[in-house]
């Protein structure tokens, strides 16, 4: 009987025990369970700024610097405008019931693009504009008498034919481009100009003009005129020979500039000139190859340009086999531009030539023409030239060694001419 009392108390005793060690693990258990939800509920919490507010807690405090890093990796992940726009599209796609056309709206996105940026050259083609300049690829077309320079992107009259239905309408050199058959979603470059001039001979154009004060200046009168289109057989090269000095002016930098300026040099030479007056006033320029070839008449050898791109530095020098090394004479003005400033900068660095008249325009940048993916192009400026010593042409022009303006009161006179065949004559040897 005793011996079964003992029994009972011992398992009373281990009962009571197992209890105690339950009740041990089950508190464990709930105040791991609750601290769980607190911290869950924290991280709920911190997204509702309201609630943590209600709180005490400030959430630029719990979360500022999470936030602040979030944010900036944003922000260094949004640093191009395709990204920008990207993000746009996405925002639109998912929330916008609008709609827009995708043509209409790449070509208003990258009109944009091109004004915001500081290439004034900067321009996008679409694929009709661009297709249209394909087709414009030769120099042989019929136009309205008129030789087209540029100026920052916009083409401007730099020699109106004379005859030509153009000055017979009133075109004056000066005179920019507005509006072609109507169209003025953009500004008028040189080379959409020609394009747009490319018809038959007999059909007509309407050309809305602007007449600035100076080539620099913004606004000015607009006058429209309706040109007929004709084929103009105005020579690219014209000579004289007064008392053996051989003038030669060159209009523009065609495909075979350089051969008609030999041909010319030589036809002087044989008629007895012994120096030369090079006329590039109003010369917009053209082919760069064509340019170091003219160079190559009158240089022995040398650097004729520098072409700085993205990938650095380039030269392109003389062939060194000169046609002539009779005393030379250039002529420039405000609107010898590009492939004219280089060779006249190059015959200036060399020594090879003195430069008579005015400061030329500054143009001395390169653009090019890149197909896209998604159909049209971009024009852009893809190298610089510099002078042959380094310096640089664009904005800055080249400085003649001999300044002489002609009077705009006196049409019928030309000092800048007159001087430079005197001092060429001057040089003469014989």
């Amino acid at each position: 009987m005793t011996e079964r009392r003992s029994n009972n108390s011992r398992i009373a005793v281990r009962t009571r025990k197992m209890r105690a060690h339950n009740v041990r693990l089950l508190k464990i258990l709930s105040a791991f369970i609750v601290l769980c939800l607190v911290f869950l509920l924290g991280f709920a919490a911190r997204g509702n700024t309201a609630l943590m507010s209600h709180l005490g807690f400030n959430q630029t405090q719990t979360g500022a610097a999470a936030t602040d890093a979030s944010s900036q990796s944003k922000k260094n992940s949004y640093n191009s405008v395709s990204s920008r726009v990207s993000e746009v599209e996405d925002v639109l796609s998912d929330d916008s019931l609008d709609s827009y056309s995708l043509d209409s709206a790449t070509t208003a996105v990258l009109d944009a693009f091109g004004t915001a940026s500081n290439d004034p050259y900067l321009r996008y083609y679409s694929p009709a504009r661009y297709e249209s300049l394909l087709n414009n690829a030769d120099d042989g077309y019929a136009g309205v008498g008129v030789l087209f320079s540029e100026y920052n992107g916009k083409a401007y009259a730099v020699d109106v034919f004379e005859g030509s239905d153009a000055q017979l309408s009133g075109v004056e050199e000066g005179d920019f481009v507005v509006s072609i058959d109507g169209d003025s979603s953009q500004s008028w470059s040189r080379s959409e100009v020609a394009a747009a001039l490319s018809k038959k001979a007999g059909e007509s154009v309407v050309i809305t003009w602007r007449r600035p004060e100076s080539l620099t200046a913004d606004g000015g009168e607009e006058f429209t005129t309706t040109l007929n289109c004709a084929e103009y057989s105005e020579p690219n090269v014209t000579t004289s020979l007064e008392n053996g000095v051989g003038y030669i002016q060159l209009k523009q930098f065609t495909q075979n500039a350089e051969s008609l300026v030999e041909q010319a040099i030589s036809s002087l030479d044989s008629q007895g000139a012994d120096a030369y007056v090079l006329d590039l006033r109003n010369n917009p320029g053209g082919y760069l190859t064509q340019a170091v070839s003219t160079a190559s008449l009158f240089m022995q050898s040398g650097t004729v340009v520098q072409v700085r791109t993205k990938d650095g530095t380039s030269t392109k020098s003389a062939t060194g086999n000169p046609v002539t090394n009779e005393p030379l004479v250039v002529i420039t003005n405000g609107n010898t531009a590009a492939a004219a400033e280089v060779l006249a900068a190059a015959l200036s660095d060399s020594q090879r030539a003195t430069i008579v008249g005015e400061t030329t325009l500054g143009k001395g940048t390169v653009q090019v023409i890149r197909k896209l993916s998604f159909g049209g192009a971009m024009r852009y400026t893809a190298a610089y030239y510099l002078t042959p010593k380094g310096n640089t042409i664009d904005q800055v022009g080249v400085t003649p060694d001999v300044v002489v303006r002609n009077s705009s009161d006196d049409t019928s006179s030309d000092a800048q001419k007159d001087y430079a065949m005197e001092y060429a004559r001057s040089l003469r040897t014989s």
